[in-house]
């Protein structure tokens, strides 16, 4: 083989080593900036301690919560944790703005706070912002007992429009029902096909007939055409 026909085999292989290596060194693009205009702001954050860690991240997140309340620009703040995995907590709070949510997190409690929570981890905080799209008051009294659910969902991009009337009926329909508390459904902002519906139902009982009414049904059976992964329903109790 001459030196020309072993140049032939070699070049194209560094060219293409050189591409994957330049694609892979290319820097992930920057999520979508919360736009400054959504108001109320709702961020759902999603925390998970280690095990072991639960009581202790519990009594951090009491903390946290109280300070969030008496913060500028909040309108709520609750914290929420799971009835089948301790160390599972949803913290629904809602700004003014999107100006208040950053200088909350500029704060230095916030930051004080954060650093710990960090320390207690079995995965990092997941904060998700959302535009209100059926929601009803913002202040609802806590009732013991009460049983929470958080569900999140996904639908493929092509089916938002869809999807967000159905959610819209399907607010409208469960804030009617016997027993229910509060009943939101709220929009990701940049990723308007994902969308957090955050309920809250007197007791187990009614909350499992909800989800044998009518209403329910005609919703779950629209959205099996438009889903874009499992419907992802988690059960939780209020964290006193």
């Amino acid at each position: 083989m001459t030196f020309r026909d072993r140049a032939a085999l070699v070049l194209p292989a560094l060219l293409c080593l050189y591409t994957v290596s330049s694609v892979a060194q290319t820097p992930a693009a920057a999520p979508p900036a919360v736009p400054a205009d959504v108001s109320p702001l709702y961020v759902v954050t999603y925390v998970e301690a280690r095990p072991a860690a639960g009581d202790e991240a519990a009594s951090l997140l009491k903390s946290y919560r109280d300070a969030s309340r008496g913060a500028a620009g909040n309108l709520r703040a609750v914290v929420v944790r799971s009835v089948v995995r301790p160390g599972q907590f949803v913290v629904a709070a809602a700004w003014k703005d999107k100006a208040a949510w950053d200088a909350h997190m500029a704060a230095s409690g916030t930051k004080e706070f954060r650093e710990k929570l960090s320390a207690l981890r079995n995965a990092p905080a997941d904060d998700r912002f959302h535009n209100s799209l059926s929601v009803g008051p913002m202040d609802v009294p806590q009732n013991s007992g009460a049983v929470y659910a958080v569900t999140h969902v996904d639908v493929i991009p092509p089916q938002r429009e869809n999807a967000v009337a159905a959610l819209k009926i399907l607010g409208d329909a469960s804030r009617g029902a016997d027993g229910n508390l509060r009943y939101e459904v709220v929009q990701q902002t940049n990723r308007p096909n994902h969308f957090t519906v955050f309920e809250m139902w007197r007791s187990r009982q009614v909350f499992d007939a909800n989800g044998m009414s009518a209403h329910q049904r005609e919703f779950r059976d629209k959205l099996a055409g438009m889903t874009g992964a499992l419907y992802d329903e988690r059960l939780y109790e209020i964290l006193n």
